[in-house]
């Protein structure tokens, strides 16, 4: 059973999302809970019942939580973890090792504000159950006071489910249902696998009567909407500041430019714009603002057009000039007085080049901007560092949003863009009678942008109070505009209380979920330590008071006899890997991981000699072997042609012999993308791109984020790829430079993937038993059962070397000996290939 339910009231959404199994394997098998979050919303409530045994959730306070998840495990008690990252989609991921016949039920709470985009509501629920459901439900109700306005459900999760959507609308109220059988979600007649894989999108808009917004007044707070409309735009400066560094290369920056000229043909008349890009360099269009003439704006797309990717990246200079640009137009007067200014900041990585610290750019940006205009961020790709990207916008009054560096990069920036490049109204102040209202949000705002909305909340002394006037006064087109709003405080009453569907508390849940994002917000911003002291304090105090679960609370996850205990934690480096121990997940993808089995390294991997490590996620275990082949061989590791993935490598040899034996190494990887027509080839000295008969070539001084360490390859969300280097003495007598390569389990190959790597994508089932001492005290063997084959395994250490370069990790696994023979298909001979980038041949 797979079930969602979510019900928005007055734009706050409460939703569910509740998943029952059971292993019916005569094995243990591992059953997973992964659940993507809309970024911002807040977790509430984890539940989980195996079998009977219940585990709820508490609220606490970091430091406390911590203190009883480590006296648990100091006890023996089995203990878990939760870790949360800032991305735009967090996942919450659960992991449990259940015995044969075991049911388990997960139910996972969250509240968000639905906010308003490009003139919609857009609620956007995640549906991935990663298997059939026999029965799967998404329930959506909606509940507007204001009236409903239209309903829409884009088809975004394709074609195979059209039609199944039902969609009940009245004045005030929504229902969407989706219900698909286990035959409509099959993704053929005959298939095994769900096609059900994506979001679940409800747009929808409500009624608006008055240009001063709509007031909400229940249980003793008030909820503003302010969104008015037939307002001239404003003339708007932009400057747009795109980053042009080496690791845009390729489809990252065809999508730019291709976005960039959609956008600069839709500037106005009457706007002012020019264009800067940067690398270690900063290069500028124009020196000044220009006039969004035809001439002008064909000038830029040719100039944009131009445009070769290479280099570093100096984030602080071309912002600073950005500013300066900005700044001597308006002291020349060059301004309309009754225009908005702003920069859009596109960019793929941090800084290396020119200004390092990430706070000194917050400061330097911060102090020549001078709340004089707005800094708009578009982070693209997973390396970004999307939570400076967001502290920087956020303390200059613009906002970031994260897009992925693949085929919908260019739909996703013009999306972003339509949402600030109509500004209706500035210098925006709200103002309620003092006597009757307190602890109001936020009252006073810099713009407003066509198609978005304003929310304001706060508390309301309804005691002797009848009515609650609001005056919004701001500066349009053309005038001041002076807006009011007058509502009765009982005309929400009856409405509310007759609908069962509806919350009672949203006033209050809106009014809190508004007032600790402005807390966190204005954390990153206070000027001095006692100030961010107070204001961590305050949001400490919300987030016990409310149960949510912010940076600084965690959410212990007991079962009735408190002897299992869980922990949900956010590390303050959201890019940083898990604990060392604790973490099931090493990927930086994943933003939430809970844990009830320990396990180590969750890498398909090939090293040194070379050393195979290959882990089996259902079994959690490592299979270890070795290849002994020639130099100069090349030996194939992925071969997908449904995916047209190629995964190659090329052996080189030792300077001479140790022990009669000549040790190879990996001293080339080639990688060919045949759908994107890419191919990539890594050494020990260079990094080469070729996209047909473009191709640019780095150095690894230049393209290495980890101090000449790794460079990690990715396309889209599907796959990615870790390439290690290793360094040696250069006049060491024996050893070389050589590479490693380390690939995620949860690369999406397709089923028919081969290759001494790839062929695992399908996991073999694996039985290993009789363990007995071996012929070294401390490398017991065991019998291993694999392919219809008997071998004889051997326990011993691997090493992993991605957080320790020189001296590695140590894996524990079973050595399968004779170049894997038994445990690959065939013989390592029949993965030998004849060139970098050849697809294995079929048998």
């Amino acid at each position: 059973i797979y079930k969602v339910q979510s019900t928005i009231t007055s734009r706050l959404a409460n939703t569910m999302i509740q998943a029952k199994m059971v292993n019916n394997a005569k094995r243990p098998q591992h059953i997973v809970f992964d659940v993507q979050v809309p970024k911002g919303a807040f977790i509430d409530n984890f539940t989980m019942d195996v079998n009977g045994i219940t585990f709820t959730s508490s609220i606490r306070e970091k430091s406390e939580a911590r203190r009883m998840y480590s006296q648990a495990k100091a006890k023996g008690k089995a203990a878990g973890i939760v870790r949360s990252n800032a991305l735009d989609m967090e996942n919450f991921k659960t992991e449990v090792n259940v015995p044969p016949g075991t049911r388990i039920q997960f139910e996972l709470h969250y509240q968000e504000m639905i906010r308003r985009k490009l003139s919609s509501y857009e609620h956007v629920i995640s549906l991935k159950p990663g298997r059939l459901a026999k029965h799967m439900e998404v329930d959506v109700r909606i509940i507007e006071p204001q009236g409903i306005r239209y309903v829409h459900v884009p088809n975004s999760l394709g074609d195979h489910f059209n039609g199944i959507t039902t969609i009940s609308k009245g004045e005030k109220k929504a229902h969407i249902s989706f219900k698909p059988t286990m035959a409509q979600q099959r993704k053929c007649p005959t298939c095994s696998s769900t096609a059900v894989d994506g979001n679940f999108v409800v747009q929808y808009d409500v009624n608006r009567e008055s240009t001063g917004g709509e007031l909400e007044i229940f249980n003793g707070y008030f909820i503003h909407f302010f969104a008015p409309e037939n307002l001239d735009p404003l003339p708007k400066n932009i400057l747009f500041v795109i980053d042009v560094s080496g690791s845009m290369w390729g489809l990252k920056m065809k999508q730019t430019i291709e976005a960039m000229k959609a956008i600069l043909s839709e500037l106005r008349a009457a706007d002012q714009f020019s264009l800067i890009d940067f690398n270690h360099n900063v290069r500028c269009w124009r020196d000044n603002l220009v006039s969004a003439t035809p001439a002008q704006v064909e000038d830029a797309k040719k100039y944009i057009q131009t445009i070769h990717p290479n280099g570093g990246t100096n984030i602080n200079e071309a912002l600073l000039r950005a500013t300066f640009i900005l700044n001597e137009a308006q002291n020349l007067g060059m301004l309309d007085p009754n225009s908005v200014s702003m920069i859009v900041l596109v960019s793929d990585g941090d800084p290396t080049v020119g200004e390092l610290k990430l706070t000194t750019i917050q400061k330097n940006v911060k102090q020549s901007i001078k709340d004089e205009f707005s800094l708009f961020c578009l982070g693209i790709g997973f390396d970004v560092d999307y939570d400076f990207l967001q502290r920087i916008a956020t303390d200059n009054r613009g906002m970031a949003q994260r897009i992925f560096g693949n085929q919908e990069t260019s739909a996703q920036m013009k999306r972003f863009y339509n949402q600030v490049s109509t500004p209706l109204l500035k210098k925006i102040q709200f103002n309620y009678p003092q006597e009757s209202v307190s602890d109001v949000t936020q009252s006073s705002f810099h713009n407003y942008f066509g198609g978005s909305e304003i929310v304001v909340a706060g508390k309301v002394d309804t005691a002797n109070l009848q009515h609650l006037e609001s005056v919004v006064t701001a500066t349009a087109a053309n005038a001041e505009l002076v807006m009011e709003t007058l509502r009765d405080v009982e005309e929400l009453d009856g409405f509310m209380k007759k609908d069962k569907y509806a919350d009672p508390e949203f006033t209050r849940k809106l009014w809190a979920y508004l007032t600790v994002n402005q807390m966190l917000a204005e954390r990153n911003t206070a000027p001095t330590a006692a100030l961010k002291r107070n204001i961590t304090k305050s949001i400490l105090q919300m987030s016990l008071d409310h149960h949510i679960v912010t940076p600084f609370t965690s959410m212990l996850i007991e079962n009735s006899e408190k002897d299992e205990i869980m922990l949900a934690d956010q590390p303050k480096d959201p890019r940083r890997g898990c604990c060392s121990g604790q973490c099931l997940r090493v990927c930086p993808l994943l933003s939430y991981s809970l844990l009830l089995t320990p396990a180590s390294f969750l890498y398909f991997s090939v090293d040194n000699d070379p050393h195979f490590i290959i882990y089996l996620p259902k079994s959690q275990r490592n299979i270890c072997f070795n290849i002994n082949s020639d130099p100069g061989h090349i030996l194939n590791l992925v071969s997908d042609p449904s995916t047209g993935v190629v995964v190659n490598g090329q052996l080189i040899g030792a300077k001479k012999e140790e022990n009669k034996k000549l040790n190879t190494y990996f001293g080339k990887f080639g990688f060919y993308f045949k759908n994107k027509g890419l191919k990539v080839e890594i050494d020990t000295e260079t990094i080469t791109l070729k996209d047909g008969s473009y191709s640019i070539m780095l150095s690894w001084l230049l393209i290495s984020v980890k101090k000449e360490s790794n460079v990690t390859i990715r396309v889209g969300e599907e796959m990615s790829f870790m390439v290690l280097l290793h360094r040696v003495w250069k006049n060491h007598p024996v050893n070389v430079d050589f590479l490693g390569i380390y690939i995620p389990p949860e690369n999406q190959f397709s089923p028919e993937a081969q290759g001494l790597i790839g062929q695992f994508t399908s996991e073999p089932e694996v039985y290993i038993y009789n363990q007995r001492p071996g012929q070294t005290p401390k490398k017991p063997q065991a019998t291993m059962e694999v392919k219809g084959n008997k071998l004889t395994v051997t326990r011993g250490l691997q090493k992993d070397y991605r957080t320790n370069r020189v001296f590695g990790t140590d894996v524990q696994c079973w050595f399968v000996h004779n170049s894997g023979k038994g445990f690959i298909d065939g013989h390592y001979k029949d993965y030998l290939v004849s060139h970098l980038y050849s697809f294995l041949k079929e048998p």
